[in-house]
């Protein structure tokens, strides 16, 4: 080996610990960060479903429609019933 690979090699075994543990809180932060951004993609389009589906709710009301009955009514009361076939 050449003289400089060997003063690297020294000079990164002697700041290895350091070295790993920056490393180590690096993909901690990553980590993190990326839970923190799925979190909130997460809520975001939950809340916007939210939305979504009570702005639909105010639409969809049910409708009350009145029916008159009473053609039905007058013509039912012109059938003959059973009891005055039987006899």
């Amino acid at each position: 080996m050449s003289q400089a690979k060997v003063d690297r090699y020294k000079n990164e075994k002697a700041n290895r610990k350091k070295n790993m543990k920056k490393e180590k809180i690096k993909n901690t932060v990553a980590a993190a960060c990326g839970t923190i951004v799925c979190i909130a993609i997460v809520g975001w389009i939950g809340y916007s479903a939210y939305g979504y589906f009570r702005a639909q709710d105010g639409k969809n009301t049910p409708v009350q429609t009145e029916v008159n009955l009473d053609a039905l009514s007058d013509y039912m009361s012109t059938l003959p019933t059973s009891d005055s076939t039987a006899e």
